[in-house]
């Protein structure tokens, strides 16, 4: 069962030499520069990137080497059925599906409680999918940012759902699938009314965030730079779908009330191994029993900067953790000289870093969320803010984490 779990749908990404980060507006192409530095420089957040003398392969049995090889043909056929050239709804409060014997849902508080699954939904962005991805969060299949739209991050979330829960893994929302989500939901509503507070608008925030580093050096924190950003990640949201299901809000008083998501922030216990998929850009998290607990889209590496290879330990959990910046591992823009860049959710590991005992890697999250698993990355394994947290509250050092072509 080691795999059929591990790659009903994913993709994964990796961090390479000093957690390289993109900028925070969206991440880039890779096209890093090495430069020659005589003076030594540090390395990224050098206490939890340590070298470790062991870190032999760990010994994958000859079923879960075919559950693994399965669980790669299963993804291979989802991602030639995927259309990425899927329309997502520009305003959702018009967005309706194209079957039209599918029951009318709306864009209300009421209206996503209580969409319901049908044939056909096809691609898009509807209140069904608005729905089903809260109760994915819930159930530990994260869809990334919430969007309410069909997708690849969609598609392995359902699959990563059905594995765990002993559905026929094919990425598809079918009926059985939806009623197993409702059972796990319960009478726990997927969106609630939420209040903006004094405390939400007060931040800090950041007037902007610049791209260059040695100007992100000079600043006190790499804060939020407005409250829908804010919201965004604390509802586990996509920010413009965030302002699309409260086209009347303006986030700029307190007291005034919007729709948001009603997610969990605990994943279970005991989760013995990782696997990081570069090809499904997927990580899969797996207790002591060899069972698939969660799952996250994940960035991991581009050809110019790979992820490692083989099997390693995570050596301790930094929160809201300084970034240093060294010119012997990338170049970034004319800085020449190492930076060291303050803490916060636009940081470019995040706020939050899982250090590995490959010098330099670990998992750690991102200024974009809306962008992991549709990008490359400069080899690090990159996850949205709130499942990195998410990870780092429950895992343990000594963790093995493996990577998976």
């Amino acid at each position: 069962m080691f795999v059929r779990s591990i790659l009903a749908l994913s993709l994964s990404c990796i961090l390479s030499g000093t957690v390289f980060a993109a900028s925070n507006t969206a991440e880039q192409p890779l096209n890093p520069k090495k430069v020659a530095i005589t003076a030594p420089v540090e390395d990224p957040i050098d206490p939890l990137a340590v070298d470790s003398a062991s870190t032999s392969d760990v010994q994958i049995s000859q079923q879960e080497q075919k559950d693994l090889n399965q669980a790669a043909d299963t993804l291979q056929n989802l991602e030639k059925t995927e259309d990425k050239t899927a329309d997502v709804g520009t305003k959702a409060t018009t967005s309706t599906p194209t079957n039209t014997a599918a029951p009318k849902a709306s864009w209300t508080l009421d209206g996503l409680n209580n969409a319901e699954w049908y044939e056909n939904i096809g691609k898009g962005q509807f209140p069904v999918y608005a729905r089903a991805h809260v109760m994915l969060n819930n159930a530990h299949a994260s869809p990334g940012a919430i969007d309410g739209s069909s997708g690849m991050n969609t598609l392995k979330a359902i699959a990563s759902f059905q594995q765990m829960n002993g559905l026929k893994t094919t990425g598809v929302l079918t009926k059985e699938t939806w009623d197993t989500l409702l059972a796990k939901q319960g009478n726990k509503p997927a969106f609630v009314e939420y209040t903006i507070t004094e405390a939400d608008l007060q931040g800090p925030y950041a007037a902007s965030i610049p791209h260059d580093y040695a100007l992100q050096a000079k600043m006190k924190g790499l804060y939020y730079t407005r409250v829908t950003e804010m919201l965004g990640e604390k509802f586990h949201m996509d920010e413009e779908f965030l302002k699309k299901l409260n086209p009347k809000a303006t986030f700029k008083k307190a007291g005034e009330k919007i729709i948001v998501t009603n997610i969990r922030n605990e994943l279970p216990e005991n989760i013995h191994l990782i696997v990081a998929h570069k090809g499904a850009k997927q990580l899969y998290l797996f207790n002591s029993q060899n069972q698939m607990v969660g799952s996250f889209p994940a960035t991991i590496g581009s050809s110019d900067t790979p992820s490692p290879t083989g099997t390693y330990k995570v050596t301790g959990v930094a929160k809201n953790p300084w970034y240093s910046y060294s010119p012997s591992n990338f170049l970034q823009g004319s800085n020449t000289k190492p930076l060291s860049l303050p803490p916060g959710p636009n940081a470019p590991v995040g706020n939050i870093w899982i250090g590995l005992s490959k010098k330099s890697f670990g998992i750690h999250g991102t200024p974009n969320p809306s962008a992991i698993s549709k990008t490359a990355s400069h080899g690090c394994i990159r996850l949205t803010n709130w499942d990195a947290n998410d990870l780092g509250k429950k895992v343990k050092s000594g963790v093995t984490v493996k990577f998976l072509e």
